[in-house]
């Protein structure tokens, strides 16, 4: 039974703490175990997955490309994203009660929508790097400079928190007088503005506007660059270029396709019966396939790995070859 925690404003009182209701239906205390130690599971795979690409970009020359540059910050900001969910789904699978402050959960909601936002923005820059490296190679290094790159990820961060700062400042002052029983497994916008007591139509029809401009404007962008690309591609006399060319662009596309569609879904046409199962697929499923999909499809990473294989078992020099 949960219990509402409160501060006496007035008449009214004031919710000072959530309880997440989870996917709704009682859980063993085995299954509770077996959540956790998935969860946990589930979890270090993403850090140890994210973090070697990370290291690999940085500690190799072959990688200070655009490309790998802008897909190290992807890892990062994945690594980052999922930290601000997956936690604290594990604390609450061992939890009955399932309880989260106000403060807590302002909190996660803003850095779950920073983080993803930055991605949205990052894809679409990572699109546009692919589409000057295919339709204008011969202008690739005057156009992807250092400080452009530099520039561009400057953005990302930048235009993340400009868009999503207001909203949530706004959410924070809106008042919460109960119930506190929020019918998700972490603070998202929509569950949490049906808990508020002032009227939430305006902020909801600026949320619906945000996140189509994010979701559907970095999706355009996407869209239009790759529609350049395929383009460019089949111009290609050579059938081991077009290839070649395919496959420099195959994971980012995976990768755009998984993360925009489980988005869509959420926020721009939301269906109250798929929702969180959507939400699982993008707080877990996606960040944990991301870095097999770009090193299980990428031949470059694919050799630096073999490499450093061979190096740590200590292989022959014509073992080491690739």
């Amino acid at each position: 039974m949960g219990v509402i925690s409160s501060l006496e404003l007035g008449n009214k009182s004031r919710v000072t703490e959530f309880i997440l209701l989870g996917f709704g239906f009682p859980v063993s205390p085995v299954l509770q175990i077996m959540s956790f130690i998935l969860l946990l599971l589930v979890y270090m795979l993403i850090l140890t997955g994210n973090t070697l690409i990370i290291a690999l970009i940085c500690t190799n020359s072959h990688l200070q490309t655009p490309m790998y540059f802008f897909l190290g910050n992807f890892s990062f900001l994945e690594i980052w994203f999922t930290t601000s969910i997956v936690p604290r789904m594990m604390l609450d699978s061992l939890s009955e009660t399932k309880l989260i402050s106000t403060a807590a959960c302002f909190s996660q909601l803003y850095f779950y929508f920073v983080l993803g936002t930055a991605e949205f923005i990052l894809l679409a820059v990572m699109s546009f790097d692919r589409y000057v490296a295919i339709c204008l190679p011969l202008r690739y290094e005057t156009i992807m400079n250092s400080r452009v790159c530099f520039c561009l990820v400057i953005i990302c961060w930048g235009g993340s928190f400009l868009i999503i700062t207001f909203p949530v400042a706004f959410i924070m002052q809106m008042s919460f007088c109960g119930p506190n029983i929020m019918d998700h497994f972490f603070c998202d916008t929509t569950p949490l503005l049906e808990l508020a007591c002032s009227d939430t139509r305006p902020l909801k029809l600026a949320n619906f506007i945000i996140a189509s401009f994010t979701l559907l404007g970095s999706l355009l962008i996407t869209l239009f660059s790759y529609m350049c690309i395929i383009s460019t591609i089949l111009r290609i006399p050579s059938t081991g270029s077009r290839r070649k060319a395919f496959s420099t662009c195959a994971s980012h596309l995976i990768v755009v396709v998984l993360i925009y569609g489980s988005c869509i879904f959420m926020y721009v046409i939301p269906s109250i019966g798929l929702n969180k199962m959507v939400a699982i697929l993008n707080t877990v499923v996606t960040p944990l396939l991301n870095p097999f999909i770009y090193t299980l499809r990428n031949e470059k990473v694919q050799q630096i790995m073999k490499g450093i294989a061979c190096k740590i078992l200590r292989c022959s020099p014509t073992a080491h070859k690739t």
